[in-house]
């Protein structure tokens, strides 16, 4: 199926969760917020959450600094 990921397309295989999405951008979900079609999903629901084609997910990352 094909998502939009951070403003990207990209291929994932059907069925695909937040929790793949997520490893397929960044190797460490440590400091990671995610959000698909603009609704924020829970770390404890990434495993759960069935993506659909044309979702649009962002993932964000926390980062310190002044």
């Amino acid at each position: 199926m094909k998502v939009i990921v951070n403003g990207e397309p990209r291929e994932l295989p059907d069925g695909a969760s937040v929790a793949e999405a997520v490893e397929s951008v960044s190797g460490a979900a440590s400091g990671i917020a995610v959000a698909v079609n603009d609704e924020v999903v829970r770390r404890s629901a990434w495993a759960a959450t069935a993506l659909r084609d044309a979702d649009r997910i962002e993932v964000l990352t926390a980062v310190q600094g002044g």
